[in-house]
């Protein structure tokens, strides 16, 4: 399935949905792979089943490499365990945790398999999703140090959010049946 089939199936009431997802697909404040990447990372920290499909196929048709694939799906894997961890620690009031070292295994970070400013970005996405504004500033502030534009982070955001709301839909729609 692809995309396009994706917006296909979304209900009428979500046609706004469609609509950003066919121009975030069209996006050219990123470069491609950051785009895919951006789609690839933000699908798979959701899990809906239609839409990480749908990504990955138009990912492949638009020449996103298999090591960008694996990357992206990295970035979601780890975000998704980082994010609820320094998202506890900032929500609670026992400041002492901060103090305490994490214990959780991160190599993928000495080497993502891809260039560090898109993996950043795929995390950013993925702690958008998750709702960790601790993971976002870090790593915001690392993407502006990487050159990258308010307005390239903004188009990540907004692919996450679509990414994200177009998969609350599909799960809404398919529980519906």
């Amino acid at each position: 399935m692809s995309l396009d089939a994706l917006r296909e199936r979304l209900p009428a009431y979500a046609k706004d949905l469609s609509l950003n997802l066919s121009s975030l697909a069209s996006e050219t404040l990123l470069s491609d792979a950051q785009k895919w990447g951006t789609f690839v990372a933000s699908a798979h920290a959701v899990g809906q089943g239609d839409v990480v499909r749908a990504v990955e196929a138009s990912a492949v048709a638009a020449g996103f490499s298999a090591e960008g694939m694996a990357s992206a799906k990295a970035a979601a894997a780890m975000m998704g365990m980082n994010n609820i961890y320094y998202r506890s620690l900032h929500i609670m009031h026992n400041q002492e945790y901060r103090t305490l070292p994490a214990r959780l295994r991160m190599n993928i970070l000495a080497s993502p398999g891809a260039p560090k400013t898109e993996f950043e970005l795929w995390c950013l996405a993925v702690s958008a999703v998750n709702g960790c504004g601790a993971c976002l500033d870090s790593h915001e502030a690392e993407l502006r140090q990487h050159g990258v534009t308010n307005v390239q982070v903004q188009a990540a955001l907004r692919i996450a959010a679509v990414v994200h709301a177009v998969s609350a839909v599909m799960r809404g729609e398919t529980a519906a049946q």
